[in-house]
């Protein structure tokens, strides 16, 4: 009898125990990948490295990627960030998870200089360096008041107007972006709930607001990271032809 192969396991590092990896889980595990999540912020261990795993990322939180002297979990994944990334597999940031591996390239991260965030949804643009991933403008989703500065030797793939950081790949096999890809209707009703409170805070859109254009905008997101995920997860394919 054929003896059937393993399924590849990815790491999701989620930040918070009720965290939700919503769509980005269902289109991974359509793929065929087993997904393996770690809680470093419940005191979880990170892994020493990447073996055993074809990928990984970090998702966000309500946290800053700047409470490193406060809180031992997001001192822990900016200690194993750069192991992740020496191992060529691939590797995602998501919102906190973008500004965690912008840190740990050496960038700053600061609240926007006029105290503004960017919640809801609202556009980004490719760069020339970026089309191959946006080939147009996008609406995405978004839920922070900190942006990252460009990691000396990343390429920057996408920007907008309030945060002009918005994408970015290190390598060929490491991107962060600032925005929320996971999000679907379920995740943003809960927390439009749980961050009620930072509606009132500049910038942000209404509740309102957030549900009419997640019905205008949230189809194209979703194709969008369904042709992501193809492309990231050949990324290291692509770092082994350079």
């Amino acid at each position: 009898m054929r003896r059937q192969s393993p399924r590849p396991r990815l790491l999701l590092v989620m930040q918070t125990p009720d965290a939700d990896a919503g769509r980005c889980a269902r289109k991974l595990s359509k793929r065929g990948y087993r997904l393996d999540y770690c809680y470093p912020l419940s005191g979880q261990p990170l892994p020493s490295g990447m073996n055993g795993y074809a990928g990984a990322i970090v998702f966000g939180g309500p946290m800053s990627a700047n409470d490193d002297g406060k809180r031992p979990g997001i001192r822990a994944q900016l200690d194993w960030i750069p192991r992740a990334l020496d191992s060529g597999q691939p590797f995602l940031g998501i919102c906190l998870g973008a500004q965690l591996l912008a840190r740990a390239l050496g960038a700053t991260v600061r609240p926007h200089p006029e105290g503004l965030a960017e919640v809801g949804y609202f556009p980004v643009e490719p760069t020339a360096t970026g089309q191959n991933l946006f080939d147009t403008s996008l609406h995405v989703y978004h839920w922070h008041h900190e942006g990252f500065a460009l990691p000396a030797g990343a390429e920057l793939l996408a920007t907008g107007e309030r945060f002009p950081h918005q994408a970015f790949r290190y390598d060929a096999h490491a991107f962060g972006v600032q925005f929320h890809p996971e999000v679907d209707q379920t995740i943003m009703e809960s927390w439009l709930v749980e961050g009620a409170d930072e509606l009132s805070h500049p910038g942000a859109q209404s509740a309102d607001e957030q549900r009419e254009r997640h019905v205008r905008h949230d189809a194209a997101l979703d194709a969008w990271l369904e042709q992501f995920v193809d492309q990231w997860l050949q990324a290291r394919d692509r770092e082994t032809e350079r």
